[in-house]
């Protein structure tokens, strides 16, 4: 018995904004979400994340100016509990008194008009179904695991079949493996129940595997929006570059298309129609291949290796340059592995090579 599979909503945010006592949280937020995607809202603490998400909720209401549409309806005067809203915490605030079923349950029966017994029945066995917990119906949540928990959160979210999810690092509390198998849960359900989702996190590796796409927050405000892809290889600011993932950063000058540093044994290819001024570069560590001889590659630096690092079929190979700089290069190894305070070249070819600003890239 599956459960029916529900069109996600469209959701429309416009110049959404927050402030308490005079401090303004968030500021300028916008945001288009289609039917059905799956949005994963990513920043460090106090970066307005949860403050968004929360707005979205109802659970805060936006300062003025600010508006939200969940498919092209005003959700201006719609108070919390009738927004139609699935929401997942951190911490699964599921009743410690009530059994699984009766914890899914739960909104089902607040519903008005309220279903009757035997619909409310039917559609826990479903839910119960969708998150594998048909065994567990009868326990209580001091009987179940963490990754357990955390499933039946999410199935009392999805009983009521809700077009929009909200998760608020629902993953959080769980150890690294567990966390990366409900991962995979997710984007299963996800595909089945065809739900749109907003997913809050500070963990680069969920949101580079769950989201169609990224929105990156910085201070309160959106730094830059897209896909896992384009934001990894082409981030429109250092913060995104450096937040998304492992990097190294060159800060040089350019001159007639060259990019030079101040100092150290370097080689740049060009930077062809890059206007002449200050300028950072970035080259992602798993596109540095390490060198004794350097003369084949398009850019090298000369680092002094400070330390080496297995990780199965890679070595993180950590390394200082000239400048004092802190260079990384992710490697297989099947190769020569360096020595701590070995001289070494870090070496990338031309297509590796992205300009990056040190502002916003919102």
């Amino acid at each position: 018995m599956a459960m029916q599979t529900t069109r996600g909503a469209a959701l429309n945010l416009h110049d959404l904004g927050k402030s308490y006592g005079g401090l303004k949280v968030l500021e300028g937020v916008n945001l288009n979400v289609a039917p059905g995607e799956f949005i994963t809202f990513l920043g460090p603490s106090g970066s307005g994340k949860t403050t968004t998400l929360n707005l979205i909720a109802g659970f805060v209401d936006p300062d003025a100016g600010g508006r939200m549409q969940l498919d092209g309806r005003s959700l201006a005067a719609v108070p919390a509990h009738k927004r139609d809203i699935g929401v997942v915490f951190q911490n699964y605030a599921l009743f410690p008194h009530k059994t699984v079923r009766e914890n899914i349950a739960f909104p089902l029966k607040q519903r008005r008009p309220r279903p009757d017994a035997s619909t409310i029945a039917k559609k826990v066995d479903q839910v119960l179904q969708l998150v594998h917990l048909e065994a567990y119906g009868d326990r209580r949540p001091d009987q179940l695991s963490g990754g357990q928990q955390q499933r039946v959160a999410l199935a009392r979210a999805v009983v009521f079949e809700p077009k929009l999810l909200l998760l608020d690092e629902p993953l959080g509390a769980l150890d690294k493996r567990l966390r990366e198998s409900l991962q995979l849960e997710l984007r299963r359900i996800h595909r089945e129940l065809g739900v749109t989702i907003i997913f809050v996190t500070h963990d680069q590796d969920e949101a580079l595997t769950l989201s169609d796409r990224i929105v990156v927050f910085r201070e309160g405000a959106v730094e830059q929006i897209g896909t896992p892809a384009q934001l990894y290889n082409n981030p429109g600011s250092e913060f995104v570059a450096t937040f998304l993932g492992d990097s190294n950063i060159f800060s040089g000058t350019v001159r007639g298309g060259q990019f030079t540093l101040d100092q150290g044994e370097v080689r740049f290819a060009p930077l062809e129609g890059t206007p002449d001024g200050v300028a950072k570069i970035m080259v992602r560590p798993e596109n540095v291949n390490l060198s004794a001889d350097p003369a084949a590659a398009a850019n090298a630096v000369r680092v002094t290796v400070g330390d080496v690092v297995f990780s199965g079929a890679t070595l993180r190979v950590e390394g200082v340059d000239a400048s004092g700089a802190q260079l990384i290069a992710r490697t297989r190894t099947d190769g020569v592995v360096p020595k701590i305070g070995d001289s070494v070249w870090f070496c990338w070819d031309r297509a590796s090579t992205r300009l990056v600003a040190s502002g916003s890239g919102a």
